[in-house]
């Protein structure tokens, strides 16, 4: 058999194929990268021989090493894992995190002209697979930053969550006095259209010419790789499965935009650096259960009743915030007990609605099934923030404030809640 980066030919029924041998995340697949650079997978069942053309050379190479620079900020970038901070080798077909300073400036070397850069990691992981843990051990982590004198800080991470993350560390980071940014990436560093190195560069550059001070998240405007947004915390949304310009505004304005060469502010209601502000973190209780259940037609009561031993739900209502809990005929007598067991629900603990149209405002006043849902006890009214942010924050109020529920889910807290919607978005 082979080994990862040598160059091979694989010979199966339907011909011969020539690449560079890959690790294999499946024990029953050989993988080789073509010479086009794409990646073909083949069933160890069907090859007839491999052949190897030549050795994988082994190579060293030398990184440079980072010197702090006077005049510059230090910004502190911890990796939770994702594609941003890994790097392709041609030679073996791998993919290999790169976590220390020294490795990242090797493989964006603007960097060390924007900050000073200090770089370590804390999970190597997908985003998938982040808990409310997680978020504290980020918050710890970015509390001994602040100590240790950074003026900034990057979260690398990956996009499936981010915007979860970045709603968490909003409310968990009271009296932040430094900037954090996260930053992703939606195209693997072994393709040449990688927004990796500009959405990193430009996080860098955000914190290092402006006084902005709160949560948020760097990534690609649009496309091209012309400018990126600095969108907030907690109004933000990844709204497609692969585009560089997935994470969009919900309901809001970004806060910046940033390329390499200038920062231009879209607001001016931004929180600001002050030597005033000590950092306290309010952490989110790591064993809370908190149900997102999403309205569909043809739904069934038992589809909530998993949630019953929950501490909080969160309804992602259809239209103005509805629910199917009206019994018209013959064939919707299940809404009754939908409704009955949402009443249920809502007396042992907070059942929040949301949006589920994701831009807008929940007015559950306007029809009957919203004023019936609000008369069993489900709050929300007159939100306009997203599931996830609804999610994160009643995890965080119940873990914060939980006498004062109903009321706190009703104020803003962290920018989470418009008072009035700005006419783009409404």
């Amino acid at each position: 058999m082979a080994s990862p980066g040598e160059k091979v030919i694989v010979e199966t029924k339907d011909g011969k194929h020539k690449g560079i041998f890959m690790e294999s995340p499946d024990s029953n697949t050989i993988v080789i990268k073509l010479e086009s650079g794409y990646n073909i997978g083949f069933d160890k069942k069907q090859i007839k021989s491999i052949k190897t053309i030549s050795k994988s050379k082994n190579k060293s190479i030398k990184k440079p090493s980072p010197k702090n620079k006077k005049g510059l900020k230090t910004i502190s970038i911890l990796h939770t894992g994702g594609t941003i901070a890994s790097q392709v080798d041609y030679e073996t077909g791998a993919v290999t995190a790169k976590f220390t300073p020294e490795e990242l400036i090797s493989m964006f070397p603007e960097l060390g002209d924007v900050a000073n850069i200090k770089s370590r990691l804390m999970r190597n992981m997908a985003s998938d697979d982040m808990r409310f843990a997680h978020y504290n051990i980020m918050a710890k982590e970015i509390e001994k930053e602040v100590k240790a004198g950074s003026n900034g800080i990057i979260i690398t991470h990956g996009t499936d969550t981010m915007h979860y993350t970045a709603s968490a560390l909003s409310f968990i980071l009271h009296n932040l006095p430094i900037p954090v940014l996260l930053v992703g990436s939606q195209r693997s560093s072994d393709r040449g259209s990688s927004d990796a190195g500009m959405n990193l560069i430009s996080a860098a550059k955000f914190i290092s010419e402006t006084d902005f001070c709160d949560v948020a998240i760097c990534m690609h405007k649009n496309q091209s790789d012309e400018v990126c947004w600095i969108l907030p915390g907690t109004k933000t949304r990844k709204m497609h499965t692969s585009r560089r310009d997935a994470f969009q505004p919900i309901n809001d304005t970004p806060w910046a935009e940033v390329n390499y060469s200038k920062v231009r502010f879209l607001r001016d209601d931004y929180k600001q650096l002050s030597k005033d502000k000590k950092l306290e973190l309010k952490l989110i209780k790591e064993n809370l259960k908190i149900g997102l259940i999403k309205a569909h037609p043809n739904m069934f009561a038992k589809e909530f009743e998993v949630y019953e031993n929950f501490d909080g739900l969160v309804l992602e209502g259809t239209g103005l915030g509805h629910f199917p809990i009206n019994e018209i005929d013959e064939f919707t007598k299940e809404h009754t007990k939908i409704l009955n067991v949402i009443k249920k629900i809502a007396k042992k603990m907070p059942v929040v609605m949301s949006p589920q149209t994701i831009y807008g405002r929940i007015q559950m006043n306007v029809y009957t099934p919203g004023r019936i849902i609000q008369e069993i006890g489900v709050i929300g009214n007159y939100s306009d923030m997203t599931p996830e942010t609804t999610f994160i924050k009643l995890a965080w109020v119940l873990s914060n404030d939980p006498k004062h529920v109903n009321k706190r889910m009703e104020e803003d807290l962290v920018g989470e809640l418009n008072k009035r919607i700005k006419t783009e978005f409404v």
